[in-house]
């Protein structure tokens, strides 16, 4: 994986990088749709090309209990299994592991979980887990990490970063010295833990600095906390992270969070909002999140969003919309995930185009009240 940045704004951390994988390169700051099982619920590959998705991300603990990693690698890997050319990310199984509390056991040494699929009994370790990412031959590898609840005490927060520092090191012997069978070059990425406390993030930062991995990401966030809490964690870890290696927020979210947290210096982004809240008939528009299903659309001749220029935007009223939703259609479904996939990924364009003409703080400031335009309609309609 090769790494450029390419611009830092004057007046904020909010900055443009590049990143060329062996399965092509993609621009940041950058949005990952979730394709939990290797695909974006509802949508093609060919429709997340045509609406500039550069990067997907993958789940390893899906994938794993089916079809199963060694199913996908005789396939050639997920490229190939998904019909997919452009870089994918997998995160490592952790998060998913470890909020099936009542389905998990954790060690020193790994994670002894049951499938929620069938109960079956498994292990992660940090070596099975790099082990599965390779089989699945994704361009960019998450290390195995215990992803602590909110709230959470010091004691346990402070055992868990340690846990995570461990599994990491772990995750980067197995990494260097068991290359892909497959032939494709992996970035591995650690994990930056430590709930709220911001000298447990900073101990664990340091330490897996030390240890020179080619990307970092932030994760334990998006867990409940306050936006503020959020904010200020991410703000700390950037100021600890290198400047010249990727740094991945896990888990977030809404256009408001991306924005609030690109100012604060982080590059990649990913979250189940804009597929799930779309299937559940939510949307996001220039003006704000609007609730398709709601009887005010019901004869609305405008389209979601009149600023969007994607599919759905560009043929199809809210009234139609919102007839497919309400006669249980699939179409509905689809129509408003590309919608919002369309938007997340002009979102974050947007943003990187405003970095790059240096005024990226007074858009986003424009954008933050946009974003709130159909608040009180929403609680209205709740």
């Amino acid at each position: 994986m090769k790494f450029q940045l390419e611009k830092t704004s004057s007046d904020s951390k909010a900055r443009c990088t590049k990143i060329e994988t062996d399965h092509g390169s993609f621009n940041t700051p950058i949005f990952m749709p979730v394709g939990t099982n290797g695909t974006v619920k509802t949508l093609s590959p060919v429709e997340l090309d045509d609406n500039n998705v550069q990067i997907i991300l993958a789940n390893t603990y899906h994938l794993f209990l089916r079809p199963g990693d060694q199913l996908i690698a005789e396939f050639g890997g997920l490229h190939h299994f998904m019909d997919w050319d452009k870089p994918i990310l997998t995160d490592s199984g952790g998060f998913q592991v470890f909020s099936l509390t009542d389905l998990r056991k954790i060690d020193d040494e790994g994670v002894t979980f049951q499938s929620h699929l069938d109960g079956s009994k498994h292990r992660f370790t940090p070596e099975a887990t790099i082990q599965i990412q390779r089989n699945i031959g994704s361009d960019i590898m998450m290390v195995l990490d215990e992803c602590t609840p909110y709230p959470c005490k010091y004691d346990y927060a402070e055992n868990s970063m340690k846990l995570t520092v461990k599994w990491a090191e772990q995750s980067m012997t197995y990494w260097q010295e068991n290359p892909s069978s497959l032939g494709i070059n992996q970035a591995l990425f650690a994990i930056v833990q430590g709930s709220v406390y911001d000298d447990l993030r900073q101990k664990c930062a340091e330490k897996l600095i030390e240890m020179n991995f080619p990307g970092y990401a932030i994760g334990g966030l998006a867990v409940g906390e306050t936006a503020a809490e959020r904010n200020r964690v991410a703000n700390n870890c950037t100021d600890l992270l290198p400047e010249d290696k990727p740094r991945y927020l896990m888990g977030v979210g809404l256009p408001e969070d991306i924005l609030e947290s690109i100012e604060l210096g982080i590059d990649m982004f990913d979250c189940v909002i804009p597929t799930r809240n779309a299937r559940n008939g939510t949307v996001f528009t220039s003006n704000g999140k609007l609730i398709i299903k709601s009887a005010r659309c019901k004869s609305d001749k405008k389209p979601i969003d009149e600023e969007c220029d994607c599919y759905t935007c560009s043929n199809f009223s809210r009234a139609y919309i919102r007839h497919l939703f309400n006669s249980n259609e699939i179409l509905g479904l689809r129509l408003a995930t590309l919608h919002n996939i369309h938007f997340y990924m002009q979102l974050v364009r947007e943003a990187r185009e405003h970095i790059f003409e240096d005024t990226f703080v007074s858009w986003k400031k424009k954008m933050m009240e946009q974003l709130k335009s159909n608040e009180k309609t929403m609680v209205n309609e709740k």
